[in-house]
């Protein structure tokens, strides 16, 4: 009982705790004669230990809290009391006749809130726990991380992939609405012949395309031209039947490129298919070749005690001694201690790569400009090939020859000029050059059956 009554002393010196409830002060509360009990187990503690001084200290705590919000120790004393001044004055005559009028006018007493509804009702002050889990989302961090990440990049100017693509969709036509039949009690509906040859504009699409009566729509694919060069060239001022002199010098040195280009790949062929007179057979050359394969029996016998020997040297790298056991361990020693090496080393050149760090940012902004720049050049070679005609066919396109005249054959008016190429093959040459047809060679005619020559008689009576 001495440790109870400790106990009730300790609780109730506590600071903010006022006794509302006579129990805690009265020491016969509980009179008991004790147990001897061993206390030295823990299945013991609860058992046998007296904690109801704490628990109705607790109970008045939280009763303080329900009436009053709080405990009385720490509330202001405006809030606990108030001043009694005495009855309220009676109110004037004029206005006391006006309220008599209005509650007689009223009918029955005011309405007051049922007796269940004020037992239904909140009369805790305590506020409700707040609901974690209200406030919890799925994926709360990363989604928090990716909206820092979005305004970090929205500050610096920067368009996220997602938005990006968003923004260069294209829009999607919408699809026109199926047309509803009218019907045919309607009187404002148009005129329809039934000998009409056209189908009727109201049906239904699927079935004009099933049924043939409506054009398949052409691809935009089709729609793309298949090269960027116009249909005509204009030829350059050169060309002119009165060409200026400047433009005219221009010109010929096209052409003269042109003729320069063809003889160099002329001359290369002719280089690669040239005859060396070093290489032709001479009578000393031609000896030696029959000569040969011609052996002395000398030679023989003087290459056969040779192959003994390369036969004996054969048999010893075949018989080679087998390794003992020692030299095996010997070896997957020493291959272990290459390993560690190999592995020390490389831990070494990454520990020393963090003092390269300048020098490895440096090397990768300029792998990055090379790349940069090889793009561009990838880029420009692309725009470069649109104007050139592609590969269609197993014969390459072989550009026209220039019409061009020399500086003496230039004509002064239009009537001694004299016509030059022809407008078929100028026309044959543009459809190759915008790949609208693939190059092609005239068919060559090649006979099914040889020619068989026959003499006649009035051949043989002539001669």
């Amino acid at each position: 009982m001495a440790a109870a009554r400790r106990l009730k002393r300790v609780v109730a010196s506590q600071p903010g705790f006022l006794n509302l409830k006579p129990s805690l002060d009265s020491a016969d509360s509980v009179s008991s004669r004790r147990k001897r009990v061993n206390k030295n187990k823990k299945k013991n503690w609860n058992k046998h230990s007296d904690i109801n001084d704490v628990e109705e200290f607790l109970d008045d705590i939280r009763h303080q809290e329900r009436t009053t919000g709080g405990l009385l120790s720490e509330k202001s004393d405006d809030s606990l009391f108030f001043l009694d001044v005495g009855q309220p004055k009676k109110a004037e005559p004029k206005a006391a006749e006006s309220d008599n009028r209005k509650v007689k006018t009223r009918k029955g007493k005011a309405s007051r809130p049922l007796r269940i509804d004020l037992i239904l009702q909140h009369d805790s002050l305590v506020p409700p726990p707040k609901d974690v889990l209200a406030y919890q989302q799925p994926n709360a961090k990363k989604l928090r991380r990716i909206a820092q990440k979005a305004e970090q990049l929205a500050a610096k100017g920067v368009v996220p992939r997602r938005q990006r693509q968003l923004l260069n969709r294209r829009p999607v036509a919408r699809k026109a609405k199926m047309a509803v039949t009218e019907a045919n009690n309607n009187p404002d509906r148009e005129y329809y012949d039934i000998w009409e040859q056209e189908p009727k504009t109201s049906a239904d699409p699927w079935y004009l395309h099933q049924t043939g009566k409506k054009a398949v729509k052409r691809p935009a694919k089709l729609n793309e031209k298949p090269s960027v060069l116009p249909a005509v060239e204009v030829i350059a001022p050169g060309g002119s039947y009165n060409p200026d002199f400047f433009s005219h010098q221009a010109l010929l040195q096209e052409a003269h490129e042109v003729e320069v280009k063809k003889q160099k790949e002329e001359n290369k062929v002719e280089r690669q298919l040239a005859v060396n007179k070093e290489d032709t057979a001479t009578e000393e050359t031609i000896l030696r070749e029959q000569v040969e394969g011609l052996v002395e029996e000398e030679d023989e016998e003087e290459a056969a005690p040779n192959e003994e020997e390369e036969d004996a040297a054969v048999g010893a790298i075949t018989l080679a001694e087998k390794k003992t056991e020692r030299q095996r361990k010997r070896e997957k020693a020493e291959k272990i201690k290459e390993q560690q090496r190999l592995a020390e080393r490389h831990q070494t050149d990454q520990r020393q790569q963090l003092f390269q760090l300048r020098s490895i940012k440096s090397s990768i902004r300029q792998q990055e400009q090379r790349t940069e720049g090889k793009q561009k050049l990838r880029k420009a070679k692309q725009e470069a090939q649109k104007s050139q005609p592609r590969r269609l066919g197993k014969l390459k396109f072989q550009a026209q020859d220039l019409e061009v005249q020399l500086s003496d054959e230039l004509a002064g008016s239009l009537r001694r000029l004299k016509p030059e190429g022809s407008v078929l093959k100028d026309r044959f040459k543009s459809l190759q050059k915008r790949n609208l047809i693939e190059p092609r060679e005239r068919a060559k005619f090649k006979r099914r059956h040889k020619l068989k020559y026959v003499e006649k008689r009035a051949f043989r009576e002539i001669t």
